[in-house]
């Protein structure tokens, strides 16, 4: 549970390092059919952030388990093709896909679009719960993602101006930006120092030799 946690689904504190194939294949093996709905976005995760590596789960399953995981990766597709989701390592294998495997995926879509079963064997998958599960866990990551990336954004940024302007240089140009009234002695001193600097970096032909030099 700490690892599924790790991989999207916070149900307990993470541990600081997963077995992220381990982990799937436990998922596998459970034949927990509720843990097997949630099998897109542990797989999703997976892909996204860890090294997710299929032939290393294989090699722990027995053949019905092997067959299963096959049956779950085909299920996993036919979630992000409902979503329109495009990972790299679903790309790389669709390529060795076979027909039926295509058939498949197409079949499920729709089943998942209109609510109906996912069914194979004696599995029967609830589609709703299936797409309720993905959209609360999977945006929760992806919002837990881009608050990650605006806060480095934000760090870079703060560094960047940092290493052209004083820190009182940088309270004028943020006040300068967001409108702000300037004393008659800020304004000045804006003139007379900060504009300068900001003529310079708004210079596109100076922005482009600075990305050259940073490619050599």
């Amino acid at each position: 549970m700490q690892n599924l946690s790790k991989l999207g689904l916070p149900m307990f504190m993470p541990s600081e390092e997963v077995d992220v194939n381990g982990t799937l294949a436990g998922v596998v093996k459970s034949h927990d059919q509720r843990l097997w709905e949630l099998f897109p976005v542990v797989l999703a995760n997976a892909i996204e952030n860890y090294e997710f590596i299929p032939e290393h789960i294989e090699n722990t399953l027995l053949d019905d388990d092997k067959y299963n995981l096959h049956q779950l990766l085909l299920l996993s597709s036919s979630v992000y093709s409902y979503y329109h989701l495009s990972f790299s390592w679903l790309n790389k294998i669709r390529y060795n896909l076979t027909s039926e495997d295509k058939n498949t995926i197409k079949l499920w879509k729709k089943c998942i679009t209109n609510n109906n079963p996912v069914v194979w064997d004696n599995v029967h998958i609830d589609t709703e719960r299936l797409k309720k599960s993905f959209k609360l866990y999977f945006e929760q990551n992806q919002n837990n993602i881009r608050r990650s990336k605006d806060r480095h954004e934000e760090f870079a940024l703060t560094y960047s101006l940092s290493r052209i302007f004083s820190a009182k240089q940088v309270d004028l140009f943020k006040k300068k930006l967001e409108g702000l009234p300037l004393t008659k002695t800020e304004q000045e001193y804006y003139s007379r120092s900060v504009k300068k600097k900001v003529i310079a970096l708004a210079n596109s032909e100076l922005h482009s030799l600075a990305r050259r030099l940073l490619e050599q």
